[in-house]
């Protein structure tokens, strides 16, 4: 059995949930997001030494929206050698709308007892320098190994970027867009 997997390494908003349910249809056993119990459990695996999915499912071949995974994808692909890694991204104004509306669900969240977390500030350039940051981090990593990275836009809606770059076939149904109705409903 191969230690190869696929990582989405894109930040949170930028289609990491329609990426997941496109692996899912794609035969990936995929994990996305987890909760803070999934990113302290990568945490923890770094603190101890271990490989960074030591203390997850063995079985999840695609992992996505883990935050600890996300910024720390270097140490994922020495750990997993000949393994995918996927950067979504998204228009910057949608993102960052997307983004603001995250944030203000979790604050009323908050004040209803509801969420423990600690994304809870809008901070609209701090994520403007955050992303652009983070894109040209993943890029120069894998710029001589443009195989192994594939910059994609879910919301593009189209399988054969994807497919391609995974080898597998498009399949005949549309490429998912989850979240599309909840983020136009708090919104």
């Amino acid at each position: 059995m191969s230690d190869a997997k696929v990582f989405g390494i894109g930040l949170n908003k930028t289609g990491t949930s329609s990426m997941h349910r496109a692996l899912e249809l794609l035969g990936y056993r995929s994990l996305h997001f987890g909760g803070l119990e999934t990113h302290e459990l990568v945490v923890r695996a770094i603190d101890e030494r271990k490989p960074m999915l030591e203390y997850l499912d063995p079985s999840f071949d695609a992992i996505s929206d883990v935050l600890a995974l996300t910024y720390y994808f270097y140490l994922a692909d020495v750990q997993y050698p000949g393994s995918k890694f996927i950067l979504t991204l998204r228009d910057m104004d949608a993102w960052l709308d997307s983004r603001r509306r995250h944030v203000e669900r979790n604050q009323r969240m908050k004040e209803a007892g509801e969420y423990a977390g600690p994304f809870l500030t809008v901070d609209p350039d701090s994520w403007v320098e955050e992303y652009r940051r983070h894109e040209a981090i993943v890029r120069a990593y894998f710029a001589h190994r443009p195989a192994d990275l594939l910059g994609f836009r879910p919301t593009d809606g189209k399988w054969e970027p994807l497919c391609e770059f995974l080898g597998r076939p498009v399949p005949d149904v549309p490429f998912p867009w989850e979240n599309r109705d909840k983020a136009l409903a708090n919104g």
